[in-house]
């Protein structure tokens, strides 16, 4: 058994791994799905905020490496790969693009070693790190990204794992404060909304048997990570209603993307 192995707990159920679940994956235990069941029960919609924002990530990539011009990706808190990973879309529109992932789930690790590769022109590489080890992951992310140049900073589904408000805003700002003039933030973050009450309801069950906790927070203070960026197009906004090819229904998942 390999050191990453040795780190899975398939006891519990786990957030990549429900994820997983909802989205059509194989890469998950009885134990997920049985809880992915129940969020579901107690939150029919929920397993559509999944899919709302894997279908977010490529529509926000497709644009920066589209229209921006962006070239490097930074993809904190990954989760499991599934179809349409952020260097797939981005070296479909850039071959040449570059992309670090970053997570500290042992399974999601094992799978990203096998499963994502990239083009020849461009290239793909892992890091095994949490969230908080910012210098970590930007010494490590230097390596194979030019952090003088544009970077697209990714943080979809992650900052919900930082409980505190403001320590969660110095992370996301650290970051910012390292990448170069014309790089981008794309975060997605699961909100509280009275027009949505059995969304408290699931995250309450969730934190109750499931790890890593999640914190909601209101789709104000999901704008405030983007202070002082210059928010693209619609601005912060149901992940669902960013861009969406065709109009669909709100989800409990908001998003939006910001230049720096």
């Amino acid at each position: 058994m390999t050191d990453i192995e040795s780190r899975i707990d398939a006891t519990r159920p786990h957030t990549a791994r429900i994820w997983n679940y909802w989205t059509g994956g194989k890469d998950n235990y009885p134990v997920d799905r049985e809880a992915g069941d129940r969020i579901r029960a107690l939150h029919p919609g929920i397993g559509e905020y999944a899919k709302a924002d894997r279908l977010f990530l490529g529509r926000a990539v497709r644009h920066l490496a589209g229209q921006e011009g962006v070239r490097q990706f930074l993809d904190i808190g990954t989760g499991l790969p599934s179809a349409d990973n952020t260097h797939e879309v981005a070296q479909r529109v850039a071959p040449d693009a570059r992309v670090v992932y970053v997570d500290n789930d042992p399974l999601v690790l094992a799978h990203a070693r096998a499963l994502l590769v990239g083009t020849p022109e461009g290239r793909t590489d892992y890091l095994d790190a949490d969230l908080r080890d910012i210098d970590t992951i930007l010494a490590a992310a230097s390596k194979t990204l030019d952090l003088s140049q544009p970077v697209a900073l990714m943080l979809l589904g992650v900052v919900i794992f930082i409980e505190d408000d403001e320590e969660s805003y110095a992370i996301v700002r650290r970051l910012l404060d390292a990448l170069a003039p014309g790089s981008h933030l794309v975060l997605s973050h699961t909100v509280t909304h009275p027009d949505m009450p059995d969304v408290d309801e699931a995250v309450a069950f969730w934190n109750e048997h499931g790890t890593p906790k999640l914190t909601q927070r209101t789709p104000a203070a999901v704008a405030r990570y983007f202070d002082g960026l210059e928010l693209l197009e619609p601005g912060v906004v149901s992940c669902s209603a960013w861009r969406p090819e065709m109009p669909t229904a709100d989800v409990a998942m908001y998003a939006g993307v910001g230049r720096k």
